[in-house]
């Protein structure tokens, strides 16, 4: 059996575009991030993004992620720009980040929509314990973050 030269290659680029584990979350490396609308430096740019801003991964291709944003939108960004460092964005009004993964803990800080937070460790009852780049940290309601 052989196979044509187009079809070998149509074979590689679909194993190389194969998505993502869904949830698979990252962060903007570096503030002036651009995220353009094609895998290229001359497509279109779209968007700048500050350090620590959170992006789901959606598909990846050789230097380049094809990323979702909090707001839904689908974007290119170079691959090297992205940090392992998983962030989440708050999208709550003001998310209260407590000392323990309880309502009734006292208050550690509250956080204000927008604000990028870094995911120290996820849990499993609704609570993720977050930490606030000046160091920082409690736990804050899964359901008012994006980035999980």
């Amino acid at each position: 059996m052989s196979f044509s030269v187009a079809r070998m290659l149509g074979l590689v680029a679909a194993i190389v575009a194969l998505p993502s584990a869904a949830g698979e979350f990252r962060s903007v490396a570096e503030n002036g991030t651009i995220f353009y609308d094609a895998p290229s430096l001359w497509a279109k740019k779209v968007f700048v993004a500050s350090r620590y801003y959170p992006v789901e991964i959606v598909v990846s291709i050789e230097g380049w992620m094809k990323v979702r944003d909090p707001a839904g939108d689908l974007s290119w960004v170079e691959r090297r720009a992205l940090a392992d460092k998983r962030t989440v964005i708050v999208t709550a009004t003001q998310a209260d980040v407590r000392q323990k993964a309880d309502d009734a803990a006292p208050l550690v800080f509250q956080a204000q929509k927008g604000v990028a937070l870094e995911v120290a460790e996820l849990g499993t009852t609704g609570w993720v314990l977050v930490r606030h780049r000046d160091g920082q940290s409690g736990f804050v309601r899964i359901r008012q973050l994006w980035g999980l």
